[in-house]
């Protein structure tokens, strides 16, 4: 008889969709409207800007309460929540006359991108695994790479339908397949007669080994911690690069003369190019030290970002789309991993959504710090330059990370 699948996969396959349709609209996608925007409103680029800041609050002020949420009622309800009010957002998004209107959908859209996006899913996701989870995470975060497919299809439907329209478009497109997907997810394995990786407790010599293998903290502990705070400040530092990169690539390109066509293919590039970072840094960091793997993750940002200074030599793209999507996406994967292996499982959530809570906040200064650069010097140059500086700070904390051994 065929072994049975482990459910632990089928929620990371119900996940997966979730997650690359909604960042590939709210996060990659959002580029695509800049110009447009702009055209249309006459809004300066620092205002459209602070659009993305508000974006990032679900990475932001609001990830420790979903942290607090997830712990206690489960993903199941959270993801369906989000989902709801995401395609609400779109939505109320394409009704924009005003700033206020814009800026008031961005903020729904945190509220419900918050609910279904990473910190829920991979809460979900790091219930099921212990063993297989540096795998587990890499395929879950497989989805935010392989979003970047729906940013071209976004181009499409913005020029074909008019960028209003194309909001609506996907709005409803997320309620009609993202509602039932959300009744896939399951909680905790123990509430189905599992532990984690689809060990029986009826196996007395894996079950011992799950029992004795992890001390648990809890947040009020992890505060105590050096290496949690070094957590902290480093996906501070690659989320204010990697927001400012993101929102910013194709008006840089294009001042850079590259076609808008071209530029929404790089766009799409950066996070396809990351699967391969999530997978390779996934499974090495079952393998071999985490704290080495996650600095890999960040010296190949430092390389990409410098390419990227340099894009008027156009074969300098292939070099930033080589590097800095592999190093970016490895850091998502190592992120969660590394604060699983030190901390434990038991308030994962909590302590996830506060590491991201924190580090949102370079993820607000990025875009709109660079818009302002932008504004000031009218080059992109510099910004990509003093992050660099930051990229490589970053790297000397993730080396000096030390994994916690006792509960004081």
């Amino acid at each position: 008889m065929a072994k049975k699948i482990f459910y632990g996969w089928w929620v990371v396959a119900a996940s997966f969709p979730i997650s690359l349709y909604v960042s590939g609209i709210i996060f990659y996608g959002f580029t695509a409207f800049f110009e447009p925007l702009v055209k249309e409103f006459g809004w300066s680029y620092t205002k459209v800007s602070f659009a993305a800041s508000l974006r990032g609050l679900e990475a932001g002020i609001f990830s420790p309460f979903v942290g607090l949420l997830v712990d206690r009622f489960g993903s199941r309800k959270l993801i369906l929540g989000g989902i709801i009010l995401t395609g609400s957002g779109l939505i109320l998004l394409s009704l924009t006359q005003s700033l206020l209107i814009f800026y008031s959908a961005f903020f729904i859209l945190a509220l419900g991108a918050g609910g279904c996006m990473s910190l829920v899913t991979l809460t979900a996701v790091a219930t099921w695994f212990d063993k297989n989870v540096g795998k587990a995470f890499g395929v879950m975060s497989s989805a935010f790479g392989a979003s970047g497919l729906i940013v071209p299809l976004i181009v499409w439907l913005i020029d074909a339908f008019y960028w209003r329209t194309a909001l609506i478009i996907l709005g409803f497109g997320l309620w009609i397949f993202g509602i039932p997907l959300a009744f896939v997810i399951r909680n905790k394995p123990k509430q189905y007669e599992y532990l984690a990786d689809g060990v029986l407790p009826g196996d007395p010599v894996s079950y011992q080994k799950i029992q004795t293998k992890k001390v648990e903290f809890s947040l009020r502990i992890a505060l105590k911690n050096r290496s949690f705070i070094y957590l902290i400040l480093t996906e501070a530092i690659r989320m204010m690069t990697l927001s400012a990169v993101v929102t910013h690539v194709m008006p840089y390109l294009s001042h850079a003369g590259i076609s808008r066509p071209t530029a929404s293919l790089v766009v799409a590039a950066i996070p396809l190019c990351s699967i391969a970072g999530r997978f390779g840094f996934g499974w090495g960091a079952d393998i071999f030290e985490k704290r080495y793997v996650m600095a890999m993750t960040y010296l190949f940002m430092v390389i990409g970002l410098l390419a990227f200074c340099y894009v008027q030599v156009k074969w300098l793209v292939f070099l930033f789309l080589f590097f800095f999507p592999l190093g970016f996406g490895g850091g998502v994967v190592l992120r969660g991993v590394i604060l699983r292996d030190y901390f434990g499982i038991g308030s994962f959530g909590t302590m996830l959504g506060t590491l991201i809570g924190f580090a949102s906040i370079g993820g607000v200064i990025g875009p709109t710090l660079t818009g302002w650069v932008f504004d000031t010097l009218r080059n992109y140059q510099s910004a990509w330059l003093g992050l660099i500086v930051l990229i490589a700070l970053a790297m000397v904390m993730i080396l000096s990370l030390k994994k916690p051994k006792t509960i004081d």
